[in-house]
C-alpha cells in the first residue's frame, strides 16, 4: 500500500515542546513560582487550553495571575514562548518529504501557543494542515483524533503515517490502522520512514 500522507507532532518532533514539564519547570524558575502550588493549577486547566475551550490569558489567570505578582502577563507569555525551539534536522526532513508527500501536523496543543509556533517556525511551508487538539475538540491518544485526522486528510489509515515521539501516542495512531514511527532523531526517522516506502 502506498503512503499518501504523513502526519507529524509538532512538539517533540519539528520543535521542542511547547509547555511540557521541561519548559514550565524552566520558567516557573526564572520566576520565582512554586511549582507544587502552579502543577495542581495547571492539571485542572491544560485539557481546557489544549483542547480549544481556554484561551491562554485565561489560562493563565488561574495558573499564575491569581495573585499579584511583579511581572507582567506579557513578560511571562514570552517566557513561554521562547521556550520553543527548532528540531532543525527534522525539519529539514520534513520540508523534503513534504515537495512528495502530503503532510500534516496532528498534535495536542492549545490554539495561542500553536500559532505563534506554526508562524514563528514557517510551519505553513512544511505542512498543509494543522490537525491540532484544540482546533478538533479531541485529544491524542483517543483514537478519535487519529479517525478525525484521516477523514480530514481524505486518506485511509494504511496510506498514513504518524510520526510522534511517545510510545503511546504511535500505539494509538497503529490501534486504527495506521502505520506509525517512534521518533528519537532525524536519522532513525528517515531510515523507518524508507522501510515504509517513504523516501
Amino acid at each position: 500500500m502506498t503512503i499518501k500522507a504523513l502526519f507529524w507532532d509538532i512538539g517533540g518532533v519539528l520543535l521542542t515542546n511547547g509547555w511540557d514539564r521541561e519548559q514550565r519547570a524552566d520558567v516557573l524558575g526564572r520566576f520565582g513560582l512554586d511549582a507544587t502550588e502552579f502543577t495542581e493549577r495547571h492539571k485542572l486547566v491544560v485539557p481546557e487550553l489544549e483542547l480549544g475551550r481556554m484561551t491562554l490569558d485565561e489560562y493563565l489567570t488561574q495558573t499564575v495571575f491569581y495573585a499579584p505578582r511583579d511581572f507582567t502577563p506579557d513578560a511571562f507569555r514570552a517566557a513561554m514562548e521562547a521556550e520553543s525551539r527548532p528540531h532543525e534536522e527534522a525539519l529539514a526532513l520534513a520540508r523534503d518529504l513534504s515537495t512528495r508527500h502530503r503532510c500534516y501536523s496532528l498534535n495536542n496543543e492549545g490554539a495561542d501557543l500553536n500559532a505563534y509556533r506554526i508562524r514563528t517556525f514557517g510551519l505553513h511551508d512544511v505542512l498543509l494542515g494543522f490537525f491540532t487538539s484544540c482546533y478538533l475538540g479531541v485529544m491524542k491518544p483517543n483514537p478519535a483524533i487519529y479517525r478525525l485526522g484521516l477523514k480530514l486528510a481524505n486518506v485511509r489509515p494504511e496510506e498514513a503515517v504518524m510520526i510522534d515521539d511517545r510510545v503511546q501516542n504511535a500505539e494509538a495512531a497503529r490501534s486504527v490502522g495506521m502505520k506509525a514511527v517512534c521518533y528519537r532523531d532525524a536519522a532513525q526517522l528517515r531510515e523507518e520512514l524508507a522501510a515504509l516506502g517513504v523516501e
